[in-house]
């Protein structure tokens, strides 16, 4: 049996890919120890992503080639620029962080990167190129989250992101990325492996510098 092309390619991000969802963040957000520093910090440098996200997802709606994968990228669209902003203010005012705070804190490293690889998928034009991106950033938090216990931590701050990222449309739509690149990856090989690898390795680095705390 054939295995499947997002199968290949993260076997080939191994052993990253596993690192990441047993990353010590994902650990300590799952049982809720994660400290306000830390998650600030980490919320923070992803609500940066919203603007080159939005990109990448236009991007993908630009360059898909059937009407039924449009539709489904733009309900996402508004998952994203509804729900999921609405829980980054609603936390940001839970733990305190004043919109100085997020203004001033410079883009760490991996938050340039990931910035700057969105746009860079979303400037070739090419489906294939979008959908390797979007499996990383939608595939490994659905993966992290699965392993979520059913009683999730008290604080809205640390349970709400978890089930922005493992409940049932959640899921469903990370399938209907997987299929997507299944489907397209393999005539752009090259370019999807390029893009689906380097988004695994920013991802790594992103978690880790969520406890670069400066100050």
């Amino acid at each position: 049996m054939t295995a499947r092309f997002t199968d290949t390619l993260r076997q080939q991000s191994q052993p990253t890919w596993t690192q990441i969802i047993e990353h010590r963040f994902v650990n300590e957000l799952l049982d809720g120890s994660l400290s306000d520093a830390v998650l600030s910090n980490y919320l923070i440098q992803d609500h940066r992503f919203i603007d080159a996200f939005l990109t990448l997802l236009g991007a993908a709606i630009a360059s898909a080639d059937t009407f039924d994968a449009r539709i489904r990228l733009g309900r996402f669209t508004g998952v994203i620029a509804g729900e999921e902003n609405t829980y980054f203010l609603r936390a940001f005012e839970a733990l305190g962080v004043s919109e100085a705070q997020r203004q001033q804190a410079p883009d760490s490293a991996p938050t340039a990167g990931f910035k700057a690889i969105m746009r860079e998928a979303a400037a070739t034009r090419s489906y294939a190129a979008a959908l390797a991106v979007l499996n990383v950033a939608e595939g490994l938090y659905l993966d992290w989250a699965l392993r979520a216990p059913a009683a999730l931590p008290p604080r809205f701050e640390h349970a709400e992101w978890i089930t922005l990222h493992n409940n049932p449309d959640f899921q469903s739509f990370v399938a209907f990325l997987r299929a997507e690149l299944d489907r397209v990856g393999p005539a752009d090989t090259a370019i999807s492996n390029d893009f689906f690898q380097r988004a695994v390795a920013l991802e790594q680095a992103f978690f880790d510098a969520a406890y670069d705390i400066k100050g």
